[in-house]
């Protein structure tokens, strides 16, 4: 059978994520350690105890989801013999996710992954404040055929097969969500989610964090990939050995 792993992006966290496999699994626990010791503080605090709004910010929120994943990872390679680099076909992410792959592949090291995933949380709070727009998705459309309403403050976030997000960067962003909503009430088959996130990704006004971002990364401590690593929008992975 072939493998291949999707790690998350932010909205996904939860406060208490990951305890339990600390708890019963020291290869989880030494993870969230690594990323503790590499920040210089005890993420793993406001991970299991919260609040959410402490966990929600996208500082702690991306070395946070990228430590539950590596953590649940190691408990695979530990305790069932998972081996990423023979078993898996390539990994994949989304936003953030595709540090954590990066990292899953040992592209990247844990500790590294963690401090560089701490400076770009900071660059994109700073591009855009806590509580300034608001993001929405919209599941289970046709995307192809999907006709955006007319929301001055609209951008696309993503689209895929199955759903579109939203993107709602301006401060009114809350009037033009409820829009949305009100707009696609009559499609029985729509879901309707609103981001937990204290950043609006994805979009034009991140653009001011990316050289702070790029400054973290280069030169870079990077390492050629175990597996195959398949970009966001992308059909072809790199660093797989059929690449190499």
């Amino acid at each position: 059978m072939t493998a291949a792993f999707t790690f998350p992006g932010q909205g996904s966290q939860a406060v208490g994520m990951g305890k339990a496999l600390a708890e019963a699994f020291p290869a989880a626990r030494a993870v969230f350690d690594e990323v503790d010791s590499a920040l210089g503080e005890k993420l793993t605090a406001i991970i299991w105890d919260g609040p959410a709004e402490t966990l929600q910010l996208t500082e702690n929120a991306q070395p946070a989801l990228m430590a539950v994943s590596i953590a649940t990872l190691r408990v695979l390679e530990t305790e069932a013999g998972f081996s990423v680099g023979r078993d898996a076909a390539f990994v994949a992410g989304h936003s953030l996710g595709e540090y954590s792959a990066l990292a899953a592949a040992g592209s990247l090291s844990v500790s590294d992954t963690a401090r560089l995933l701490r400076t770009r949380g900071l660059a994109m709070q700073k591009a855009v404040p806590v509580g300034a727009g608001a993001m929405a998705a919209l599941l289970g459309l046709d995307a192809a055929s999907y006709v955006p309403p007319a929301v001055s403050d609209l951008l696309i976030a993503h689209e895929s097969a199955t759903g579109i997000a939203h993107d709602f960067p301006t401060l009114s962003a809350e009037k033009s969500v409820q829009q949305i909503l009100s707009t696609e009430r009559h499609e029985a088959t729509f879901a309707h989610l609103k981001a937990t996130l204290s950043v609006r990704s994805h979009n034009l006004l991140l653009a001011c964090s990316m050289p702070l971002v790029a400054c973290a990364t280069d030169p870079g401590p990077w390492s050629w990939p175990a597996v195959g690593c398949l970009p966001h929008g992308h059909e072809v992975p790199f660093g797989s050995a059929s690449l190499s």
